[in-house]
Parts: C-alpha cells; structure tokens; sequence
C-alpha cells in the first residue's frame, strides 16, 4: 500500500514539473539560461510581497496569454 502511495506522489510530482516547464516555454523564456528564469520568478516574488497590486497585474498578463484556456 505504501509503495502504491509513493508512486502516485512521485507521479503527480512529475506531471506538476512538467506543466510547470510548459509554463516556462509558454512565456518565451526556453532558450533562456536558468539563473535568468529563476531571477525573473524571485523579482516577481518578490513585488507581489511588496506590492498588493502586482498579484493582480501578473494574473491579467497570464489570462492574456492564456486566451481561451481554462486558468
């Protein structure tokens, strides 16, 4: 049973990183270095700490882009 529990964790963490990666290809940023994707993800982090506005800015930017896909 526990072994059956773990291959569904480890299947479901391996479609999230997938779909996480369609993200980032998604944005334009494949051929990107990584340090550049990581930075832009911390910076955004980080204003959306700072500025209760830019959660809200961010999301119109990716319904955008997102068109007619379910968010």
């Amino acid at each position: 049973m526990e072994r059956r529990e773990t291959a569904e964790a480890r299947r479901k963490e391996t479609r999230e990183k997938i779909q996480l990666g369609g993200l980032i290809v998604k944005a334009g940023l494949r051929l990107e270095k990584r340090s550049v994707i990581l930075g832009a993800l911390i910076d955004a982090t980080e204003r959306m700490a700072n500025d209760p506005n830019e959660r809200g800015r961010l999301q119109a930017i990716g319904n955008r882009a997102f068109g007619d896909e379910a968010v």
